[in-house]
C-alpha cells in the first residue's frame, strides 16, 4: 500500500474509529512521568491499546477469550476490546471493516510480561497453541526469558519474564510495583486462575532503531526504560511499553506495510494534537481532531517515522461505555 492509498483508505475507515470509540468512557488517574521538556502541557497516556486485524474475527476472539482468558470489555460485533493487564488492551477488528487488511504483514509482536512464565508455557503447549519454537529453555544469567506463541492468524505473542539484571535496572522497580491481572471468577476460560499478566511491550520493527528511539523519547516524551542496543523499551502507560526493534535482528524483518495500529488512550487529546502537528516527523492523516458525540470519542491518527499508524483516543460517557469505563477508572 502506498502512502497516498493509505490516506484514501483512512477517509473510508474513519467511521470505524468513531464506532469503535463507543467502547470507552472518560478515564482518570496518574500515568508515568513523560520524559518531555514541553512546558505546561499535560499529555497523559492512561492506557495502551493495539488494533489487530482478522479475516475470521470470531475465531480470533475465541482464542483470546477462551484460551488466553482475556476479558472482553466491549463487543461491537466488528471489533472487540480485550483487557490484558491493568492499563493494557488489545482490540480485535474484522479486517473487512478496519483500516488494515488481513493480508498485510504482521510486522509487530506483543510481549506479555508475566511472573508465571513456565506455567504459561506448560498450559499453552497442553492447549495445542502453535509455537514459534518447539522448545523453551530459560538461561541462567539472562536479562530475560521467554517463548513465542502464534495466534490463529499469525500474530506473535511473546510471553516474557524480565530477570534481575543490570540491563533491567530501571524496568525492575516498575514491574515490581505492578499487580498481575488474573482471569475473573466469572470468565469462561480454560486458563488456570494462577496465570497472570502484569504488563505488555508492543515491539515495532524498524530499519533505523535510533531514529525511532529519538522519536518516542524526544517527540513523544516516553522515558527510555531499557536499552538493549538493537532494541529499546519506552514506558508509556502504567503497564504499557513501546519497544522499537532493529528489523535486521528481531523476530520480524522490516516491512513497509504493517497490519497493526498503535493506540494510546489519553486525557489530553488537544495537547497531544497541538504538540504533534508541529512535529516534522509525525504525519497527520487528517487536519483536525475527529469528534463524534454520539460515539463518545475524540480521535486523531498519524504516522510515526517508520509508518506505523498511531492513534490517540479521548473518551467520554456514551451508551455502551460502562464496562470499559469502569476498568479504566479502576486501573
Amino acid at each position: 500500500m502506498t502512502f497516498s492509498s493509505a490516506l484514501l483508505r483512512w477517509t473510508c475507515a474513519m467511521i470505524v474509529f468513531v464506532a469503535l470509540a463507543v467502547a470507552c468512557g472518560q478515564p482518570s488517574g496518574q500515568a508515568p512521568q513523560l520524559n518531555s521538556e514541553e512546558p505546561q502541557m499535560s499529555r497523559n497516556i492512561i492506557a495502551n491499546n493495539a488494533f489487530y486485524y482478522y479475516a475470521d474475527l470470531e475465531a480470533a476472539w475465541h482464542f483470546y477469550s477462551d484460551t488466553l482468558g482475556f476479558e472482553t470489555v466491549a463487543d461491537y460485533g466488528f471489533a472487540k476490546i480485550m483487557r490484558i493487564a491493568q492499563t493494557s488492551y488489545l482490540t480485535l477488528v474484522d479486517a473487512e471493516s478496519g483500516m488494515h487488511s488481513a493480508n498485510e504483514p504482521k510486522t509487530v509482536a506483543i510481549a506479555l510480561v508475566t511472573d508465571e512464565l513456565d506455567d504459561w508455557y506448560d498450559y499453552l503447549v497442553a492447549s495445542g497453541v502453535s509455537m514459534k519454537s518447539s522448545s523453551f529453555e530459560p538461561k541462567e544469567g539472562s536479562p530475560h526469558d521467554g517463548f513465542v506463541a502464534i495466534d490463529p492468524e499469525g500474530y506473535y505473542l511473546e510471553f516474557e519474564r524480565f530477570n534481575a539484571h543490570p540491563e533491567n535496572e530501571k524496568l525492575t522497580p516498575i514491574l515490581d510495583g505492578l499487580g498481575s491481572v488474573y482471569p475473573g471468577a466469572d470468565t469462561a476460560t480454560s486458563r488456570p486462575a494462577n496465570l497472570g499478566i502484569k504488563a505488555t511491550v508492543l515491539w515495532l520493527y524498524t530499519p533505523d532503531v535510533e531514529a525511532m528511539r529519538q522519536f518516542y523519547e524526544d517527540v513523544m516524551g516516553f522515558e527510555l526504560t531499557v536499552d538493549q542496543g538493537w532494541a529499546k523499551i519506552h514506558a508509556t502507560s502504567p503497564t504499557g511499553f513501546i519497544g522499537p526493534v532493529d528489523g535486521a535482528r528481531g523476530m520480524h524483518s522490516w516491512t513497509e506495510n504493517k497490519g497493526v495500529t498503535v493506540s494510546f488512550f489519553t486525557t489530553d487529546i488537544d495537547g497531544w494534537f497541538a504538540h504533534l502537528k508541529e512535529q516534522p516527523n509525525f504525519v497527520l492523516r487528517t487536519e483536525e481532531i475527529i469528534e463524534e458525540s454520539r460515539a463518545g470519542a475524540r480521535v486523531f491518527v498519524g504516522y510515526d517515522p517508520d509508518g506505523y499508524f498511531i492513534e490517540f483516543d479521548e473518551f467520554f460517557e456514551a451508551e455502551g461505555n460502562a464496562e470499559l469505563l469502569e476498568r479504566l477508572q479502576s486501573r
